[in-house]
């Protein structure tokens, strides 16, 4: 899976114009599908968390190339909505942790206090701007440990923008978009046709040809899981399109966003039973798969044979590098963790800010048939160049 060399020199002139005055993306590729790597189905998917995050401020079309080029098999993204409808790629309903909006003195009259998931959440909110005037926002790293250098260059990019960017890639790479507050979503944005947030975010899957139940023969062509903390969403996209879904499961204390679940009911057999109806997988928080104790990992539950007993897969989140997200057992070392949580949990998925650092593990750890022979072909000449000495 090494990255084609063609690739990067298209990532450094984006960096270069990242505060030029109009959006610089690619268009899908017109490359025919037999030029084009396919997706590794081989191993457990390494999925870019909005993009290669741990480098590049998260969601920008610059986060989302690097990580096609550290060698990502899916790259995620939120899907929000502007006023005015069109579907952007960002994680919090606020802008106020990762962009420049507090800068921007004519947005100062924009600041709302909504309910968001049972609570009043107070700052600028995406659906309180149009799409014009998200992009006039630059996006800055939500971390202050995190390369701070390309704050201020890259803007807020939408749906389909980010769609192009992984069909203009050189192999075959997945996308991962997850339908994000929905329910608030739908109570502030409407659209003229009256259709829904999920109407619209189906729409454009299809519209770039998105399609094909999980390992078919068209999804392979152009693979996408779509994700959502919503169970109801997810039910009713399942209408909609036959792409595979994930249901994301979050912290033990936090109910579903849209039914009021617990975690325990949601996390049962019979709730197993049910969901697996309309999703191939589950996305747990981490930390409620194998439970932490003063950053010390305590013995994993069994949610990880259960689901995949229901014939769930299971995808992770979210895997970062920095010892303040390192359990103390990895004794700081990012591929102790992720040989952890492949080879002894046995995940299918994981969800990581740092792209290469997974590629990387995964890379070193296989062992190919290949491998094996041109190893043993390395021993045959060294043993015949040691002999050669004992003769003379």
């Amino acid at each position: 899976m090494a990255s084609s060399h063609c690739f990067a020199p298209f990532v450094f002139l984006l960096i270069l114009v990242g505060c030029s005055g109009r959006p610089f993306y690619p268009l899908p590729s017109k490359l025919a599908d037999g030029d084009r790597q396919p997706l590794q189905t081989s191993r457990p998917y390494n999925i870019a968390h909005r993009g290669s995050n741990g480098e590049i401020p998260e969601e920008t079309a610059a986060a989302y190339m690097r990580a096609i080029e550290e060698g990502a098999d899916f790259i995620e993204t939120d899907i929000l909505s502007s006023k005015d409808g069109v579907l952007i790629c960002f994680h919090d309903v606020t802008l106020d942790d990762t962009t420049d909006v507090a800068e921007h003195k004519e947005f100062s009259n924009r600041k709302r206090t909504y309910e968001v998931q049972g609570d009043n959440t107070t700052g600028f909110f995406t659906v309180d701007f149009t799409l014009e005037e998200l992009k006039s926002l630059r996006v800055k790293q939500r971390y202050p440990f995190r390369d701070q250098q390309y704050n201020g260059k890259y803007t807020i990019i939408t749906f389909e923008e980010f769609i192009s960017i992984a069909l203009d890639a050189p192999r075959v790479v997945g996308i991962y978009p997850e339908i994000k507050n929905p329910v608030l979503i739908n109570q502030h944005v409407k659209w003229a046709d009256g259709k829904r947030f999920e109407d619209r975010f189906v729409g454009t899957l299809k519209k770039y040809g998105y399609k094909g139940s999980y390992m078919s023969k068209d999804w392979l062509k152009q693979p996408a899981f779509i994700q959502s903390f919503a169970p109801t969403s997810l039910i009713y996209v399942s209408n909609l399109t036959d792409l595979p879904k994930i249901f994301l499961i979050d912290d033990i204390t936090i109910p579903t966003q849209d039914t009021n679940q617990s975690y325990w009911e949601i996390t049962s057999d019979a709730y197993l039973d049910f969901i697996k109806d309309y999703v191939v997988g589950i996305g747990p928080w981490k930390d409620t798969v194998v439970p932490v104790v003063n950053n010390y990992l305590q013995t994993p539950t069994d949610l990880v044979s259960r689901a995949h007993a229901h014939d769930l897969q299971v995808h992770p989140y979210t895997y970062r590098n920095e010892n303040s997200f390192l359990h103390f057992n990895f004794h700081q070392d990012p591929y102790a963790e992720y040989d952890y949580w492949i080879n002894e949990i046995g995940v299918d998925g994981l969800f990581t800010d740092f792209t290469g650092s997974l590629h990387n593990y995964q890379e070193w750890s296989s062992f190919k048939e290949s491998d094996d022979k041109n190893a043993s072909n390395l021993l045959h000449k060294i043993a015949s160049m040691v002999s050669s000495y004992g003769r003379a």
